[in-house]
């Protein structure tokens, strides 16, 4: 598990997906979120502004890699 360090207390899912570098882009990070291919606590999520915060786990469908949200 990949842990993504944020500046804030809290990120919403599509900036963290690009902060994180997991998208190149707003626009394939709400394409990801839309089509249900983000998980965040093992829950698909289809809100491209839900709020994360420290602790929380975000998955692509596609890959077995998971990103765990930081406060750093």
């Amino acid at each position: 598990m990949e842990e993504v360090k944020i500046k804030s207390d809290t990120i919403n899912l599509d900036q963290f997906l690009k902060w994180a570098n997991i998208v190149m882009s707003g626009g394939e990070a709400k394409h990801l979120i839309q089509a249900g291919e983000v998980e965040v606590n093992g829950e698909i999520e289809l809100k491209r502004g839900k709020t994360l915060k420290a602790g929380d786990i975000v998955k692509l469908t596609a890959e077995d890699k998971k990103y765990k949200v930081s406060r750093g």
